[in-house]
Parts: C-alpha cells; sequence; structure tokens
C-alpha cells in the first residue's frame, strides 16, 4: 500500500521532489520505491526527461485503480478501527506532563470500550504519522505540516541540553548567542520547519554548524551526553528525559515552545474529538492538576 501512496503522490505532483517532501520521505528513498513498483508492474509509470516528469500511457491506466485501492484500503481501516473501538495517538517524544492518564481517563468515562494506543513517530515525520494514516490523533510540537488541524495547548520555554561536563553546564541559564556557535544535533532534513525551529534558525546570522542528525529522543541525547553537540529541547523535556550525563539550561532569550494536539482536517469523529478535549482540558485546568509546565 505504500508504494500506492508513493505513486499517487508522484502522479498528482508530477514532481518527485515535491512529492518527496509531501511524504517527508528522501527523494533517493522515493524514486526507489517507484522503480520497485514499476518492476512489480513491469511498465513505466512515469517518464523522466530534462528535469520534467510526466505519467506514461501505463501510468495514466493504472491512476483511476491506485486511487480506487488506496480509499478501498483506508475504508476497510477505518472499519477495523471502529469495530475495535481503538485510537492510535501519536508522539516524537515521550509525553509525560499529565496528559496520558487524563485523556485515557476521559476516554474510559466518555466512550467506554474504546482503547487507546500510543505509538511513537520518527522526527523524520513531522506529521507524527496523521499523513501516513498509522495514528488517529498526535501530540507535536509546533510547525507542523499544513493541511493537518491543531490545537495549542501548551507553552514551554526552550531549553539546551548540554553534556554534563560543558563549559557552560555550572550556569542556570544560558543567553542563545553563547552557544549558537556550537555543534548542534538536528531533527532529519525532512523535518522541515521542525527542524529549523529546533535549530533556532530565525535567531542566527550564519548557518548552524549539524555535529549529527537524530531520529528519535535517546539517539539525540546520547550524542549529546558523548559531547558531540547540543539539543534544543522544551523545558519540560528536562524532567521527562533526566539523566547524569546530560544537563539542561534554559534558554530565555528564544521564544517558546508550542505543544499541540493535531489531527486530519475535517476528521470529525467523536473519539477524535474526546481526545482533543482532554488534552486542552488537562492543560488548560481550572486548578494546575495535569503538570504541564507553562512558559
Amino acid at each position: 500500500m505504500q508504494d500506492l501512496r508513493y505513486f499517487l503522490a508522484v502522479a498528482e505532483e508530477l514532481s518527485f521532489t515535491r512529492a518527496a517532501q509531501r511524504l517527508f520521505v528522501s527523494q533517493p528513498g522515493l524514486s526507489k520505491q517507484i522503480r520497485r513498483l514499476e518492476a512489480q508492474l513491469r511498465a513505466e509509470l512515469f517518464s523522466r526527461g530534462n528535469g520534467a516528469v510526466g505519467l506514461t500511457a501505463a501510468g495514466a491506466a493504472f491512476l483511476p485503480r491506485a486511487r480506487a485501492l488506496v480509499a478501498e484500503w483506508e475504508a476497510a481501516a477505518e472499519d477495523v478501527r471502529l469495530a475495535a473501538r481503538t485510537l492510535t495517538i501519536g508522539f516524537h517524544s515521550r509525553i509525560g506532563r499529565g496528559l496520558v492518564p487524563t485523556i485515557t481517563a476521559t476516554m474510559q468515562q466518555r466512550l467506554p470500550g474504546w482503547q487507546l494506543q500510543f505509538r511513537q513517530v520518527s522526527w523524520a515525520d513531522p506529521a507524527v504519522g496523521l499523513t501516513a494514516g498509522t495514528v488517529d490523533v498526535a501530540l507535536a510540537w509546533l510547525p507542523v505540516p499544513s493541511g493537518l488541524a491543531a490545537r495549542r495547548i501548551a507553552t514551554e520555554d526552550r531549553s539546551v541540553a548540554l553534556p554534563a561536563g560543558h563549559r557552560l553546564a555550572a550556569r542556570s541559564s544560558v543567553r542563545f548567542a553563547e552557544i549558537a556557535d556550537e555543534p548542534f544535533v538536528a531533527l532529519p532534513a525532512s523535518a522541515g520547519p521542525m527542524r529549523d525551529f529546533w535549530l533556532a534558525v530565525d535567531h542566527r546570522t550564519a548557518p548552524p554548524t549539524i555535529a549529527a542528525e537524530a531520529t528519535t529522543p535517546d539517539e539525540a541525547y546520547e550524542i549529546v551526553a558523548a559531547g558531540e553537540g547540543v539539543l534544543l529541547q522544551p523545558s519540560g523535556s528536562c524532567w521527562i528525559h533526566q539523566r547524569e550525563d546530560v544537563v539542561h539550561r534554559r534558554v530565555p532569550d528564544l521564544g517558546p515552545a508550542e505543544l499541540a494536539v493535531v489531527w486530519r482536517t475535517g476528521d470529525r469523529r467523536q473519539a477524535v474529538q474526546v481526545v482533543t478535549d482532554a488534552c486542552f482540558h488537562c492543560a488548560n485546568p481550572p486548578q494546575a492538576a495535569c503538570g504541564i509546565m507553562s512558559g
């Protein structure tokens, strides 16, 4: 089914570059998947030449069938989810902040019999599995890709994760200018604006030095602990990712990070609404009871 989704993206964009950006995958990886599909079908689906991409006669004939197959698969998958009464919540890093027990309790109260599944998604996918259809709702730090609906639920200062022996480790906070020239741990290039935000690109006068790319927080913190780079993260992550070989220091002159609950635009299912409401009310209760840190 993934090959069909890739085919549809290229057929609709008529560009491998734009299709790769839309799918949050690398262009070489996308081209490889299309070549594999063409090998399976024993026909070229796209004409490629002089930088232009077009559908061949075989590709044009395959297009309506591919759309129908993907639509049928999505309908079948939705029927299964409804029958199983299961909702999948995606996330990039550990959720914490009191959200999981609140979401679970609210779901049990308002939709008894429904089950929640939690799925960690690589930073390489800024849509947190929503565009791929592997999750129903997600918790993510803004910005998220266009085409998704988002509701901001909390604001946190940005902090920098430093190796325990770093020259600034004894400080309670640091200014961004003091770390701007350090090698940074970056999200993958496919993360797009989300990568730029966590590199504080808009606060720089020169491109950042990238020590390494990481696809998960655990990878990123191992790189920091090894002394190879520093990492910007939300201040709440200081509590979630405590370890002896890494320290966190606030960077007060950077703008705050915004945590949001995100879903596919137009998805009006009750279970999705229950989760989004639970996230918002946990983060914005009449009396602070969920442990959300605000900046």
